[in-house]
């Protein structure tokens, strides 16, 4: 190969690379304004994951250059014009009520476990942070799929500014739904609260985001309002709605029913790759 040509293999590298991080919509959601503005907010889990965007950013592009596997992503004429709203359709109970009625102003995730900076941030937080808009089809187990577009946060960049500490290889999200055995929310086996986690590999994965908007609006309740867990190369089911606490874990065998999920203690597979 000559020089001229290694220049443009390199040069359509880098442009595609570009494309890639635009076309998927790697935004930094007013970030230049916030920097500039400190006072924005008194959150110091905020100005943390704040601190830690720009080598975030420089990891997602080493995932790129280095070929990483995405989830194909498509058009916006590709929505489907019905997105079906499964399993637990409100999780309700006067604590999710009140948070409903105030628009979700006082909810707050909260990331800790093995990490060395726990994180408390508001959903205003999270919708001021670098954010990532993909559109992705969504397949579940039951056989249908649609296509949806998501933009929130790569999970990457909390877990980043949380520093994640050795011996961490679990990513367990903690939901506000309780199904109590009622099958209208999917609960027919057994009740218990909605938990989901994934390993640390795909948690780091830049499509792996907590989305709080649906197709350019916020989550309604039925989608998973304010914020879920989008893991796009796994079936829908570890695509946990409702998340209040993210928590690292070595292990999961003493959660729940000990098998890495709700749907996974009542004998699904705990790694639901597509």
């Amino acid at each position: 190969m000559t020089i001229i040509t290694r220049q443009k293999a390199l040069l359509t590298r880098r442009e595609a690379l570009l494309g890639g991080l635009a076309g998927g919509g790697l935004l930094l959601s007013g970030c230049s304004r916030i920097l500039q503005v400190d006072a924005l907010t008194d959150s110091t889990s905020f100005q943390r994951v704040l601190a830690v965007a720009q080598s975030w950013t420089r990891a997602t592009q080493r995932f790129f250059l280095a070929g990483g596997q995405m989830a194909k992503e498509y058009k916006p004429s590709d929505i489907s014009p019905h997105f079906k709203a499964n399993g637990t359709l409100n999780p309700g109970g006067d604590d999710y009520e009140r948070h409903v009625a105030e628009g979700f102003v006082n909810w707050h995730l909260k990331i800790d476990g093995m990490v060395s900076h726990p994180l408390t941030l508001s959903v205003a937080d999270l919708r001021r942070l670098p954010s990532r808009s993909q559109i992705t089809r969504h397949d579940c187990v039951e056989g249908w799929s649609a296509i949806g577009g998501w933009t929130g946060v790569p999970l990457a960049l909390l877990l980043r500014a949380a520093g994640v500490r050795a011996g961490a290889k679990y990513v367990v999200f903690y939901c506000a739904d309780n199904l109590d055995g009622d099958p209208a929310k999917g609960g027919e086996q057994s009740p218990g609260q909605y938990y989901e986690s994934i390993g640390l590999v795909d948690a780091m994965h830049p499509q792996t985001i907590i989305a709080y908007d649906m197709n350019g609006k916020p989550l309604d309740v039925a989608h998973g309002a304010p914020l879920r867990l989008r893991v796009e190369r796994q079936l829908g089911y570890k695509m946990a709605k409702y998340v209040r606490h993210i928590q690292l874990v070595s292990d999961f065998r003493a959660i729940a029913g000990g098998h890495g999920g709700y749907w996974e203690d009542q004998g699904y597979d705990w790694y639901a790759g597509i």
